[in-house]
């Protein structure tokens, strides 16, 4: 049976894909708000699910990648 924690992750790194698919493919700009909400939404949930874990280093990574997203969030509201 998959867990909470398990589909978060899930959830995690398809939006991260999907992102990562958007910027390469040129669909989506670094500097565009939908491509960092992804980010922030991706680190959130694959963030939750190694917490599940204790996989420390991991959610380190998640942190840090969510605090980019949200300066990055935050940069673009206040430019436009």
């Amino acid at each position: 049976m998959i867990t909470i924690f398990e589909l978060l992750g899930w959830i995690g790194m398809i939006t991260f894909l999907v992102a990562y698919y958007g910027i390469s493919s040129g669909k989506m700009k670094v500097n565009s708000l939908v491509y960092q909400w992804m980010n922030l939404g991706g680190a959130i949930a694959v963030g939750l699910s190694v917490l599940n874990k204790h996989a420390w280093p991991a959610f380190a990574l998640e942190v840090v990648w969510g605090a980019i997203a949200v300066v990055m969030i935050l940069r673009l509201i206040k430019t436009r």
